[in-house]
């Protein structure tokens, strides 16, 4: 889990936007240009799914992922690997350590099978993302739906994975401050819905902002 720390100076960002907690954000950052996710509070999970811009038929692929990296974690130099087998993003900073690249995102179905019948109606991740692309053509004349919510990287969530193969979501690894940061390799939109989860420990019960920031390609 190597710690790299950014250079970067959040005064010379172009982009600097806090999200709340809940809430879904789409965004096109720039084949060169430097992303940011900072956790303000800390144990907060970050549900981020990465198009190419004008054909999102390419799109993040966890499987590419994990088998180029032969690694099911995200970390500094993990590379986001899309359907097609071309590299997306580069983490080139990361204060935390580790991302999780198994556990999906929460919807309504997963919170009634896991916790209760009653939890369907709780907000979840998988709505935020479908609210949010529903009015997007991401370059295309044609709008995204739910066939284009893939399987997602959670950053800052802690998903172990037992002896036994099974996955447990347990508290966070963050801590506020920490961050997260990747160099576009290609123009790609990124898709993020900020958690809302409140019925296992993956935002500490808390949901809570998280701040995104964007510089030009150094």
């Amino acid at each position: 889990m190597p710690i790299i720390e950014s250079a970067l100076d959040m005064q010379r960002a172009i982009y600097d936007f806090t999200l709340r907690a809940g809430e879904p954000w789409l965004h096109e950052v720039k084949q060169g240009q430097i992303f940011r996710i900072l956790d303000l509070e800390g144990n907060q999970a970050v549900d981020t799914l990465v198009y190419r811009t004008g054909d999102p038929a390419e799109r993040y692929s966890a499987q590419d992922t994990i088998r180029e990296q032969r690694n099911v974690y995200l970390t500094a130099g993990s590379v986001l690997m899309s359907n097609f087998g071309n590299p997306m993003m580069t983490i080139v900073a990361d204060t935390c350590g580790r991302h999780d690249t198994l556990g999906g995102a929460c919807a309504a179905e997963s919170n009634m099978v896991r916790y209760a019948l009653e939890k369907r109606y709780m907000h979840n991740c998988r709505d935020s993302f479908l609210n949010a692309i529903s009015h997007c053509k991401c370059g295309t004349g044609t709008l995204m739906s739910k066939r284009d919510i893939v399987s997602n990287v959670n950053f800052f969530m802690n998903v172990p994975v037992t002896p036994l193969g099974r996955l447990t979501f347990e508290d966070g690894i963050s801590a506020p401050g920490k961050y997260v940061e990747m160099r576009a390799e290609m123009d790609v939109t990124v898709l993020i819905s900020n958690c809302p989860q409140l019925n296992n420990p993956c935002n500490g019960y808390n949901p809570t902002p998280v701040r995104l920031a964007i510089w030009e390609a150094q």
